[in-house]
């Protein structure tokens, strides 16, 4: 009968700190993919405002150029 405890204590002692481990690393693991997947979202919002703000430029120079050549057009 000793030699069954002495078997499930070792079993227990090399197992339920390999499960605390294993338990640990697959949380991470998923808060890491949470939090990639969140600044992903940051960096496509950043470029859809770099988008729109280069498309306002890009207008407003195009205005701004119409201008000028309809007035040197007109001297």
């Amino acid at each position: 009968m000793p030699s069954m405890h002495i078997s499930l204590q070792v079993a227990l002692s090399a197992g339920v700190p390999t499960l605390t481990v294993l338990v640990g690393i697959l949380i991470s693991n998923s808060r890491m993919n949470d939090l990639r997947a969140h600044i992903d979202s940051k960096f496509v919002d950043l470029k859809d405002l770099f988008v729109s703000k280069l498309r306002r430029v890009e207008d407003v120079m195009d205005a701004r150029l119409t201008r000028i050549e309809q007035k040197l057009r007109t001297r």
